[in-house]
């Protein structure tokens, strides 16, 4: 009998992912570097300015930066602290990146492989979430229905196909043929 292991959810996750960041700071309007885009994990309070860091000094601070107006952690900073396996990596500007929440796709791309477990987003890499928000998500869901699904997997004897996230193609009809060739 296998017992699935669940990893605990940090109490500082949650709050990371609602946070508004890349705002001017209430306590250091008046401040050069007033744009709150840190995080204190010890404290869990509110985004952080480069000025608020004074009184933060000897904690665990991550800073969050910006790609296409979405907010990403680079993987070097939060795998210390938070397990990140199965959520899709990215490199920006040379750099490692996660997303924090998952952003909104119109439609399905067209022949897509892999996609996210929660918003159905295409996926580059065999990975199960496109980004922290997601992978949440899922651990609270997975938390909830562990049991149920250890239950199901042991009744069901015959091998579940996954659901195909992409599109059937359309046939053409009939053979593509050439136009014929004249003499000019």
């Amino acid at each position: 009998m296998e017992v699935q292991t669940v990893m605990a959810r940090p109490p500082w996750l949650k709050p990371l992912l609602g946070t508004s960041f890349f705002r001017q700071c209430k306590s250091h309007g008046d401040s050069n570097k007033n744009e709150c885009n840190m995080f204190c994990l010890d404290c869990i309070s509110d985004a952080l300015c480069s000025s608020c860091l004074l009184v933060h000094r000897h904690h665990r601070i991550i800073q969050i930066r910006r790609s296409s107006y979405h907010d990403v952690i680079r993987v070097s900073e939060i795998q210390k602290v938070l397990d990140i396996g199965g959520v899709q990596t990215y490199v920006i500007n040379g750099a490692k990146v996660v997303f924090l929440n998952h952003r909104p796709q119109p439609r399905p791309g067209k022949g897509v492989t892999y996609a996210c477990e929660i918003c159905d987003r295409s996926l580059q890499d065999p990975a199960r979430f496109c980004s922290l928000g997601c992978k949440m998500a899922g651990m609270t869901s997975n938390r909830k229905s562990s049991e149920d699904t250890h239950i199901a997997s042991s009744q069901c004897m015959a091998p579940q196909t996954p659901p195909s996230s992409c599109r059937t193609r359309r046939r053409r009809k009939g053979i593509p043929q050439r136009s014929p060739m004249g003499s000019c």
